[in-house]
C-alpha cells in the first residue's frame, strides 16, 4: 500500500514538472518559434532534396522499369547504361532464343528521332520499337485507344506527357498525322509511362517501322528482351546466355542498378544534392542547437530554483528532453506538411512528374531531426547539471 502511494506521489510530481517545463518553453515565444522554425527549415529542405534526388535517379532506369514482361536484358558487352547501346546483329536474336531456359526473346529498338507536327512544331523524341508480332513490351497503362492499334500501317503510340508538350495540352484526336524524321506517321493511341531522365516525349511503333523511320545502319538491334522459362531463375538464364553467346545479359534489377550507378559515378548529381542536404542538416542543427542552448542558459535561474527545492538532475533532464521533444515534433510535423504540400502542387509539373514523398525519406528525416535535437539537448543540459542552486539567491 505504501509503495503504491509513493509511486502515485512520484507520478504526480513528474506531471507537475512536465507542466513547469512546458510553461517555461511556451512563455519565451521568440525562442520557441526560432527553435520550431529551425526544425521546419531543415525538415523541409532535406525531405524535398532527398525525394527529388531519388526521383531523378529512378528516372535514369525508368525505361527498364516499364518493361515488366521481360526479366532479362541482353546487350553488347560494352554497354554501361540504358542510354548507351551498341547495336547487335540480327542473328544474335536467334542465338539467344536457342539458349536453354529462354521462354521467349524479342527485339527491342531504342533511339532518338525528331517529330514535326503539321503546325510546324519540332521536338526531339525517344523512339522505341516493339516486337512486330507480339508487340512486347506493353506500356504501363493505355489512356486512349488500344495497344493492338500499333499493327495498323505507320501507326505510333505516344505518351500522354509527350502529346501535351507537342500539342500544347490539346484534346487527343486518334489518327493525328505528324512527321518523324521526315516520314509520315499516325498517332493512334495515348499511353502512360514513367517519366524519363530527359523530358523528351516517348513514342512506340513496331520494330520494322522503327527501322524504316531511322537512318539505315549495318546493325540496328538495340536490345533483346528475354523472359526466362517457368521454374528457371532469371540470373541463371542470364549467366547461361552470356556464356553461350558472349553477349552481356543482365536481369532487370541488375540493369536498373547498372544504369543508376553510372549516373552516380559519372555525373555531379549526387554531389550537388548531397551538398544541399548537408547544408540543410548543418543549418538546422546550428539554428536549433544555438537557440536551444540560449534558451536553457537564460532559464538557468529557474532550473537553479528547482534544484534548490530538491528537484534532481534526473527530473531536470526529463524536463529538458520534454521541451526538446515538443520542439522536434512540432517542427517536424510542419516541415513534413510543407513538403507534402510542395509535392502535391508539383505532381502535374512535367519536370517533377513521378517524384513523390517517399515514406522511407519521411522516416529517415525524422530520425535525423531526432539526432539534431538530442545533440542540442546534450550540449545544453551540461550547464543545467553544473548550475549552483545558490544562483537563485544571487539575484
Amino acid at each position: 500500500m505504501v509503495r503504491c502511494i509513493t509511486s502515485w506521489i512520484a507520478h504526480q510530481k513528474s506531471i507537475a514538472m512536465d507542466r513547469v517545463a512546458l510553461k517555461m518553453l511556451f512563455s519565451d515565444t521568440t525562442k520557441y518559434y526560432g527553435l520550431v522554425f529551425g526544425i521546419i527549415f531543415a525538415t523541409f529542405l532535406m525531405t524535398q532534396q532527398v525525394c527529388i534526388f531519388i526521383g531523378i535517379m529512378a528516372r535514369t532506369a525508368s525505361q527498364i522499369t516499364d518493361v515488366s514482361e521481360a526479366d532479362i536484358w541482353v546487350m553488347d558487352p560494352k554497354v554501361q547504361y540504358v542510354e548507351e547501346f551498341e547495336p547487335l546483329k540480327d542473328i544474335d536474336l536467334y542465338r539467344i532464343r536457342g539458349v536453354d531456359g529462354v521462354k521467349w526473346a524479342t527485339p527491342y529498338y531504342k533511339g532518338l528521332g525528331v517529330v514535326r507536327s503539321f503546325a510546324g512544331r519540332t521536338q526531339q523524341v525517344i523512339l522505341l520499337g516493339v516486337d512486330n508480332d507480339t508487340l512486347i513490351p506493353y506500356p504501363l497503362k493505355m489512356i486512349v485507344g488500344n495497344w493492338e492499334d500499333l499493327k495498323r500501317p505507320d501507326a505510333m503510340v505516344m505518351d500522354k506527357a509527350g502529346w501535351d508538350l507537342i500539342f500544347n495540352n490539346a484534346p487527343f484526336t486518334p489518327g493525328r498525322e505528324i512527321e518523324l524524321n521526315d516520314k509520315r506517321v499516325v498517332i493512334v493511341a495515348l499511353c502512360e509511362v514513367s517519366a524519363p531522365f530527359v523530358t523528351f516525349p516517348i513514342v512506340f511503333t513496331r520494330y520494322n517501322n522503327a527501322l524504316n523511320l531511322t537512318p539505315q545502319k549495318r546493325n540496328s538491334l538495340s536490345y533483346v528482351l528475354v523472359r526466362s522459362a517457368d521454374g528457371e531463375k532469371a540470373s541463371t538464364v542470364a549467366r547461361r546466355i552470356t556464356e553461350q553467346t558472349g553477349l552481356q545479359a543482365l536481369t532487370t534489377k541488375e540493369f536498373q542498378w547498372r544504369s543508376i550507378n553510372y549516373y552516380l559515378d559519372n555525373t555531379g548529381i549526387p554531389v550537388n544534392f548531397g551538398i544541399t542536404v548537408g547544408l540543410g542538416f548543418l543549418v538546422g542543427a546550428l539554428i536549433t542547437g544555438q537557440t536551444f542552448y540560449l534558451f536553457v542558459v537564460e532559464n538557468l535561474q529557474q532550473f537553479g530554483a528547482l534544484k534548490a527545492i530538491g528537484v534532481s538532475n534526473r527530473q531536470i533532464l526529463r524536463m529538458v528532453l520534454l521541451q526538446a521533444g515538443v520542439v522536434a515534433f512540432t517542427g517536424y510535423s510542419f516541415g513534413m506538411g510543407l513538403a507534402a504540400v510542395f509535392f502535391g502542387i508539383t505532381a502535374n509539373v512535367p519536370a517533377l512528374r513521378g517524384i513523390l514523398l517517399y515514406p522511407e525519406v519521411m522516416a529517415g528525416v525524422g530520425v535525423t531531426m531526432l539526432i539534431i535535437i538530442i545533440l542540442a539537448s546534450i550540449f545544453s543540459i551540461r550547464r543545467v547539471f553544473t548550475v549552483d542552486p545558490a544562483i537563485v539567491f544571487r539575484g
